[in-house]
């Protein structure tokens, strides 16, 4: 009965569900936490990776998912590549849907399904693209949208009550602008043959290499301005260069890490990670959904996040996310929520499309290849 469950199919890249649940497990932490911002020289301040590095991580395997919906190494073309582009735009309107029902909720924290729905809709247009043009198209657009970013977020139209308003509908906290270059090379990853040690090994080293020269660079130029401004910072969510080249190493390396590690027997001691990752979406508003159900009444002269995060709600919220996801994926199958979406995709656009290649375990995409 278990082996019928998509967690447990072996055709499945078991190390995306694995990067995918640590991604979840960072963004808890940084929400529900109170974590200092990471200084590579103090090494208490370590927990601070999780701030920014979570988000971008999330968003790589975004990539990658649409990547292995869309052929994996082989792109779909023809009226299968139309039909999983169509199914890709439903999923990010129904994404959006959700996002803005969480928006409603209050919870203090910036929402990322809006941000992820535009990305989507942003990636439908590379699905042809073979793994050496996204990843080129990838690093040209992280190098240069930077410093237009930068100009942008200097508007004085994000402080007015509309600014506020548009940048909460559509994720201008991560903004498409900068943020699709970790969505094409995620896609790009998974262009590549993610079966092959040697390529999560390479996947890896290069995401090593691009995390240290981030940092190092931030540490030597990151103050730097131009124009009032300073793109080139790698502190988190400032979408700055060095952020996006540190931070996006960063991801790069924790999926080969993570490809490499559930080749062996240390996948079934990850299992409950992995359940997690295989229903992102479901874990995400499920922790919102919590969060507005059990946060205090608030109170005048107090700050709302600092009040829930004093009751300590982490390590409660985190194992019963990871319960609830084991359970129901070993049980059931995929989360309702990727089901659900999955189901209306489907509904909406007919034909084959990805069906024939591919196991829709997320929301995000799939991790099952059948080539």
């Amino acid at each position: 009965m278990l082996r019928r469950r998509p967690l447990l199919s072996p055709t499945r890249i078991d190390g995306i569900d694995l990067a995918r649940g640590l991604a979840v497990v960072g963004m808890l932490a940084a929400h529900l936490l109170v974590i200092p911002d990471l200084v590579w020289t103090d090494p208490s301040t370590y927990g601070g990776v999780v701030h920014g590095r979570s988000s971008i991580l999330f968003a790589t395997l975004a990539g990658v998912s649409i990547g292995l919906i869309s052929g994996g190494p082989v792109p779909l073309s023809g009226p299968r590549l139309a039909t999983s582009r169509l199914r890709l735009l439903v999923r990010a309107g129904a994404i959006w849907i959700v996002g803005v029902i969480l928006l409603l909720l209050a919870v203090p924290v910036y929402m990322i399904l809006p941000a992820y729905a535009i990305l989507f809709v942003l990636a439908a247009a590379f699905l042809p693209l073979r793994a050496r043009t996204l990843l080129v198209v990838a690093g040209a657009v992280g190098v240069v949208a930077p410093f237009p970013q930068a100009a942008i977020d200097a508007l004085p139209f994000w402080s007015t009550p509309e600014g506020v308003d548009l940048s909460n509908t559509f994720g201008w906290h991560y903004p498409f602008l900068t943020w699709i270059a970790f969505v094409l090379a995620g896609m790009g990853v998974a262009r590549l043959d993610l079966r092959r040690t040697a390529t999560a090994g390479a996947v890896a080293v290069a995401g090593a290499v691009l995390a240290m020269a981030g940092t190092a660079m931030d540490l030597v130029w990151g103050e730097l301005e131009v124009f009032g401004q300073t793109p080139f910072t790698g502190e988190a969510h400032s979408s700055g260069l060095f952020e996006v080249i540190g931070s996006g190493g960063f991801a790069l390396l924790v999926i080969g890490l993570c490809v490499i590690v559930c080749r062996t027997p240390l996948t079934w001691v990850a299992l409950p990670v992995r359940a997690v990752g295989s229903m992102p979406l479901t874990a995400y508003a499920g922790h919102i959904v919590v969060w507005a159900i059990t946060r205090p009444a608030p109170e005048p002269g107090t700050f709302e996040l600092d009040v829930y995060r004093d009751l300590s709600p982490f390590w409660p919220m985190t194992l019963g996310i990871i319960v609830f996801c084991t359970v129901w994926a070993l049980l059931v199958g995929r989360g309702p929520l990727e089901a659900g979406i999955d189901a209306l995709a489907r509904l909406v656009v007919r034909g084959g499309g990805e069906a024939a290649s591919v196991d829709r375990g997320a929301t995000f995409g799939t991790d099952k290849l059948e080539r």
